[in-house]
C-alpha cells in the first residue's frame, strides 16, 4: 500500500487541478473545473501502486496473479465504488461517513484507526528502506535487525523535524516517486526479466499451468495474500473527485476499471520478474526487490547499477514519506478540536502549525516497535508481522464504511448522491465479508515463517489490534472532558 495524504481525506474537498475544459457558471461566477476520467484513473493508480509488495507475491510465482486478482474483485473495486458513492453525497472523508451512517463515536474509532495504523506502518516501510539502502553499502546489512531498527529510528525522526519546519519543498517529491521508485523501475525491472528468460534461463519459479493457483496446505499456503489488502488501501482517497468528472454516473466506473487494470500490471508483472531470478527459499520480503536487481545486473555484467536503483528507491521512498507524514495527525487533529476526543496537549500546534505532539508521541510508540527489529531474529518476519497489524487495523476503517454505506442508502436515500453504486448491498456485502475474511486469515502465521513461536506472532498482531485500534481510542472517549473542544479558539495557540 501507499499511503496518500489522507488529511485530504478529511477536509471539505474543492475540485482537483484542472487538466480538462473549465466551464463557467455564469458572468463573473466561480468556474468549474472538470477532470477526465483518464486523468482521474492516473491519480488512483499513482496513490495506490508501488513495488514493495512484490516480494512478498514473487513467493508464489506464476499464483501471484491470482493472488492479485481475488482482493482486487473482492476488495479493491467495491472500495472504489463504495467510497465514490459516499464521496459525491458527503464532503468531509471517512470521519463525515461513518459519523453520518453509524454515528460520533465510530466515527472518532473511522479516523482514529486511520491515524494509528501508521504507527505501525511507518516501521514496515522504513524497514523497506534500510534493506534496500543495505544493497547501497552492504547487502549483508539487510537482514541486521540491530541496523534496520537504528535506520528506522533515525530516519523517522528526522522526517519529524522536517515536518516540524512546516518545510513545502518536498510537497511534489511524492508524484516524482511515482517516477522514479516505480514507475521507471518497475519497468526496468520486467525488461530485464523478459531478456533473462528470451536467452533461454530457466524460471526460478515454474512458469506452467500446474502453478497457476497457489498450494493448498491449509490457511497458512493463503495468509500472504492478506497483505494484498494493505497494497490496495488507498483507493478510496481519490473518490473525493468525483465531484470534478463531468458524468459522475459513467466516468468513475470507467476510472475505477482502468485504474485497477493499471495497478495490477504494476504490481503483478515486477512480481513475475522477481521470481524469475529469486528462489522463493533465498527471498527476502524486505529486500527482494533489490535482490532481483541484484541478480539480473549480476547476469548482465553491469552490477554496479544495483547501487543506482537502490538510492533512486530509498529517495522516491523517503521523499513519500515526508509528503505525508503529517497528513493523518492532520485529519485527526481537526476532528479531535471539534469534538474535544484529544486533550489540549495534544491539540496544540507548533509556530509552524504542524501538530508536533501528536507526531512526537506516535513516534515514541514508532519507535519502540522498531527496536522490536533489534530482538525479532528474521528481519521478514518482523517485516511480515508489522504489515500485517497496519492491515488489521486499516480494516476495520473499511468495516466501518461499508457499514455506513448501506445504513445511510436506507436511511438516507433522498441525499444526492453524484454517483449510486449499482447492487449496493452486493458490492458492499462482498467488501465487508472480505475484510472480515482478510482480519481472521491474518492471525494465521503464513508457512514461510513457521520457525517464529506461535505465541509471539498472536500477541504482536491481537495486542497490536487492540491496544492501538480499540483500547486507546476508547480510553480517550471515556476520559474526554468539555474543555477538550478547542476548535476556533486555540488555532492561533502554538507550541514554541
Amino acid at each position: 500500500m501507499t499511503i496518500t495524504e489522507q488529511v485530504r481525506d478529511e477536509r471539505p474537498q474543492t475540485a482537483a487541478p484542472a487538466t480538462g475544459a473549465a466551464e463557467a457558471t455564469g458572468s463573473g461566477a466561480t468556474r468549474t473545473q472538470f477532470i477526465s476520467w483518464a486523468t482521474l484513473a492516473m491519480m488512483t493508480t499513482a496513490s495506490v501502486a508501488n513495488l514493495r509488495p512484490a516480494p512478498s507475491m514473487a513467493l508464489y510465482g506464476l499464483a501471484a496473479v491470482f493472488l492479485y486478482l481475488l482482493p482486487a474483485v473482492v476488495f479493491l473495486l467495491p472500495t472504489a465504488l463504495v467510497s465514490a458513492e459516499l464521496a459525491s453525497g458527503w464532503t468531509g472523508g471517512i470521519h463525515r461517513w461513518v459519523t453520518e451512517g453509524l454515528g460520533k463515536r465510530l466515527g472518532f474509532l473511522a479516523v482514529w484507526c486511520q491515524f494509528a495504523m501508521t504507527i505501525a506502518y511507518y516501521p514496515s516501510l522504513l524497514a523497506y528502506v534500510a534493506s534496500t539502502f543495505a544493497y547501497v553499502i552492504d547487502p549483508s546489512l539487510a537482514n541486521n535487525g540491530l541496523y534496520v531498527a537504528l535506520v528506522i529510528v533515525v530516519v523517522y525522526w528526522a522526517g519529524v523535524l522536517i515536518s516540524a519546519r512546516g518545510t513545502k519543498a518536498v510537497a511534489g517529491l511524492s508524484s516524482v516517486g511515482l517516477v522514479v521508485g516505480t514507475l521507471i523501475p518497475g519497468v526496468v525491472l520486467v525488461l530485464l526479466g523478459m531478456v533473462f528468460l528470451a536467452q533461454g534461463n530457466p524460471s526460478a519459479a515454474p512458469m506452467d499451468g500446474g502453478h497457476v493457483l497457489p498450494p493448498w496446505t491449509g490457511l497458512a499456503s493463503l495468509v500472504l495474500i492478506v497483505g494484498n489488502f494493505l497494497s490496495y488501501a488507498g483507493m478510496e482517497m481519490n473518490a473525493v473527485h468525483v465531484a470534478s468528472l463531468r458524468e459522475p454516473g459513467k466516468e468513475y466506473p470507467r476510472s475505477v476499471f482502468a485504474a485497477t487494470g493499471l495497478v495490477l500490471l504494476i504490481f503483478i508483472l515486477p512480481a513475475l520478474a522477481i521470481s524469475w531470478v529469486m528462489p522463493g527459499k533465498d527471498l527476502s520480503l524486505t529486500a527482494g526487490v533489490m535482490q532481483a536487481f541484484q541478480g539480473f545486473f549480476d547476469h548482465f555484467h553491469v552490477g554496479w547499477l544495483t547501487k543506482v536503483v537502490g538510492v533512486l528507491l530509498v529517495a522516491a521512498a523517503l521523499g513519500g514519506m515526508l509528503t505525508w507524514l503529517a497528513g493523518p495527525s492532520q485529519g485527526l487533529l481537526m476532528v479531535a478540536r471539534q469534538e474535544g476526543y484529544l486533550p489540549p496537549a495534544l491539540q496544540k500546534l507548533n509556530k509552524n502549525g504542524v501538530p508536533r505532539n501528536i507526531m512526537v508521541a506516535q513516534g515514541a510508540l514508532t519507535t519502540l516497535i522498531a527496536l522490536l527489529y533489534a530482538f525479532i531474529p528474521d528481519v521478514s518476519s518482523a517485516y511480515w508481522i508489522f504489515s500485517v497489524v497496519t492491515t488489521q487495523i486499516y480494516l476495520v476503517v473499511y468495516l466501518l464504511m461499508f457499514a455506513a454505506a448501506l445504513r445511510l442508502r436506507r436511511t438516507r436515500p433522498d441525499q444526492p448522491r453524484g454517483f449510486k453504486v449499482p447492487a449496493l448491498g452486493l458490492v458492499a456485502g462482498v467488501g465487508f465479508a472480505a475484510s472480515v475474511g482478510a482480519m481472521f486469515i491474518g492471525f494465521v502465521p503464513p508457512e514461510q515463517f513457521g520457525g517464529q513461536p506461535l505465541w509471539r506472532y498472536l500477541l504482536i498482531v491481537g495486542g497490536g489490534l487492540l491496544t492501538l485500534g480499540f483500547l486507546v481510542p476508547l480510553a480517550f472517549l471515556a476520559l474526554r472532558k468539555p474543555h477538550w473542544v478547542t476548535a476556533g479558539r486555540q488555532e492561533a495557540t502554538p507550541v514554541e
